[in-house]
């Protein structure tokens, strides 16, 4: 499989192997499947006769719009510039305004990269106006962020959200094809989750009951823990939940505020990966058991 480069909001990138959408990540921008590789305009102008375009049209873009790494900025005038220089080396159709593909072109660390680019569309961030919210919910970049720890491969997947709360990582989770159901023991909670689902036009279940009254079997549990004087739980209740989800789930993904280490030790999990979740002070840990 051919290097791909993915690019944050920030224009950090990584290098990688991995075929990853990039809708489905919140950090991710821009992604540029790599064709070509050369040490300079030259050299990529003799590759880029060879390549066959099947769409329509066509249109070349210079992603040097900011400083990258070890690489400056190229300015405006400039990537103008090398765009037409490599554009008309293409065989295929030019057109600017509505291109059937597009091609990115970037310098980096002294070394240019060629191929088709990819941008995000960033459909989370309509998410993040719901007709039903409560301020210590998740935020929507979160909660889409840990739906793809839990999920990285959505075929033949199974996945409950047991303490759903008004849904956010359910929208989340749905938007992005995953098959996921969701559940919540406040009924008046369960309303809010449905009507966020059916004003962002998503098709999933929301079920009122405790986890303990689940009898179906997921592949995958994410479990944002109650909390706060609203969804107040006693330590026993909130190991019953994690003692559930033992029960229901061969891998869970918790979000929590306090440390459960030794509750998580207590059901049997073996905690695999964590890591923290910052809103300005206050922090969530992520931690995915199995």
């Amino acid at each position: 499989m051919r290097a791909l480069f993915q690019f944050d909001t920030d224009m950090n990138y990584l290098k990688s192997n991995l075929e990853v959408d990039p809708s489905r990540s919140p950090y991710i921008q821009d992604r540029l499947e790599v064709l070509y590789e050369s040490n300079s305009i030259e050299d990529m102008q003799e590759l880029v006769k060879d390549l066959l375009v099947t769409a329509d049209s066509y249109k070349v873009v210079c992603l040097n719009t900011m400083n990258l790494g070890s690489t400056g900025k190229i300015h405006h005038p400039e990537r103008r510039k090398i765009e037409r220089e490599i554009g008309l080396c293409i065989d295929g159709e030019p057109e600017l305004d509505r291109p059937d593909v597009v091609y990115g072109l970037i310098l980096l660390e002294n070394r240019w990269y060629f191929g088709k680019h990819t941008k995000s569309e960033s459909v989370w961030r309509q998410h993040k106006h719901k007709p039903k919210s409560y301020s210590t919910a998740l935020s929507t970049r979160v909660a889409r962020s840990v739906v793809n720890i839990a999920v990285p491969a959505i075929e033949n997947v199974k996945v409950i959200d047991p303490c759903c709360g008004i849904g956010t990582v359910v929208v989340e989770a749905l938007s992005m094809g995953v098959n996921i159901v969701g559940r919540d023991i406040s009924p008046l909670v369960c309303v809010g989750a449905r009507e966020n689902l059916t004003f962002f036009e998503l098709d999933g279940k929301i079920t009122k009951g405790p986890i303990s009254e689940v009898q179906e079997h997921y592949d995958v549990a994410i479990i944002d823990m109650p909390y706060n004087i609203y969804s107040h739980v006693s330590p026993e209740e909130e190991y019953d939940i994690i003692y559930q989800a033992r029960r229901i789930a061969d891998r869970v993904v918790f979000i929590t505020v306090d440390t459960i280490d030794h509750l998580l030790e207590r059901a049997g999990f073996t905690i695999v990966d964590r890591g923290i979740a910052k809103k300005q002070q206050f922090e969530r840990q992520v931690i995915v058991c199995k």
